[in-house]
């Protein structure tokens, strides 16, 4: 998909989620190719800090004027933290959805496994082509 950001160092779902790892805790988001999908979005609401997910689980949810779309966990883990300035300004997600737009932090419990279901950026690329 043309004009669509994907970044290298990243690991991504066929959810299109991205993990970053830093050690054994995970930055997850939305990709460039979700919320292009998306368009405006106009709230996020993520699972609580301390909710413990498996791989796959529901964790949220993200609203826009066009759509809405679940948001699944994907890393296994604990919720260390949430990324509240979404609550306020969703918007952020649209415009930095690699960076501020972060949507939550979890603490790994099974990364290296985990980690080898994802794709990285040249596989994203390929997958969201044929999308």
């Amino acid at each position: 998909m043309g004009g669509t950001e994907v970044k290298d160092g990243l690991r991504y779902s066929s959810e299109h989620e991205w993990v970053k790892v830093e050690g054994d805790v995970v930055i997850v988001g939305i990709t460039d190719y979700a919320q292009n999908s998306l368009h405006e979005i106009t709230f996020v609401e993520i699972s609580e800090a301390g909710s413990v997910l498996k791989v796959g689980d529901e964790c949220g949810l993200v609203e826009s004027m066009k759509a809405s779309s679940d948001i699944f966990t994907p890393v296994s883990g604990e919720i260390i933290e949430v990324n509240t300035e979404l609550e306020d300004a969703p918007e952020i997600v649209n415009e930095d959805c690699y960076g501020k737009g972060w949507m939550f932090k979890i603490k790994a419990s099974n990364l290296d496994t985990d980690l080898k279901e994802l794709m990285d950026a040249t596989a994203y690329k390929k997958f969201i082509e044929s999308q």
